[in-house]
Formats: structure tokens, C-alpha cells, sequence
């Protein structure tokens, strides 16, 4: 498990990006928590939002994920005026529907469809 974490952080810049988000650092820690925890399943199948993806799918997508795309989820996390009922499946929603790379133009049309999200804290 430890291993994944190294490798999680590597490909986030976790130094770089927990310098940049200082405010925001215990966020980062969570996201990084959960990327292991999800990479670290020996399940085979995820439910995420309602939708079932393979395990090895979502291990990969999140293998994937940059800094850019971390700090686009907490910038949209950061944004949002509603309440979250689950923190997990929002991050992996949004996570798993970024595309590889994420440019100006996506990351735009992306904070447009987070804003309309409506979730709801527990």
C-alpha cells in the first residue's frame, strides 16, 4: 500500500502541490488517502455515483491523474456552494470523467458542469 502511495504522489507532484494548496494540504492528504485505498482494492468491480467500473479501470484512471487534475477537483470542491453527502464517490465522479490532458478549454467546460452538480452533506 505504501508503495502506491509513493507512486500516487509522484505522478501529483505532492510536494510541489501541497506547497501550492497550502490551505487546502489536509484535502490533498484525504484525496491521496483515497486514491490509495481505491488503487489498493481487491475488489473487482467499483460502484462509483451509481455506476459499476472495473477495478483495474479506476486503478488506472487514477494512476493517471496529474496535479492538474488534482487541483482541479479541489478547486471545484473549494467552489461548490451545495452541501456533499459523499466526499469519495464526488472526487472519483470527477476524476474518472477528466480527460487526459486536461486543457483550459475542458477545464472550463468542467467547473461549468461541477457548478451544476447537486449534492448533499450527511
Amino acid at each position: 500500500m505504501e508503495t502506491y502511495r509513493q507512486i500516487i504522489k509522484e505522478n501529483i507532484d505532492y510536494d510541489v502541490l501541497s506547497v501550492n494548496l497550502n490551505r487546502d494540504a489536509a484535502m490533498l492528504d484525504e484525496i491521496v488517502d483515497l486514491m490509495t485505498e481505491t488503487v489498493c482494492t481487491q475488489k473487482s468491480s467499483l460502484v462509483i455515483a451509481g455506476d459499476t467500473y472495473p477495478a483495474a479501470i479506476v486503478k488506472s484512471k487514477l494512476l493517471k491523474l496529474t496535479s492538474e487534475h488534482i487541483e482541479y477537483v479541489i478547486d471545484c470542491m473549494r467552489e461548490n456552494t451545495s452541501d456533499i453527502r459523499n466526499i469519495k464517490n464526488i472526487c472519483w465522479r470527477r476524476c474518472l470523467t477528466l480527460p487526459q490532458p486536461l486543457t483550459a478549454i475542458t477545464r472550463q467546460k468542467y467547473i461549468t458542469i461541477w457548478q451544476t452538480f447537486k449534492v448533499v452533506r450527511l
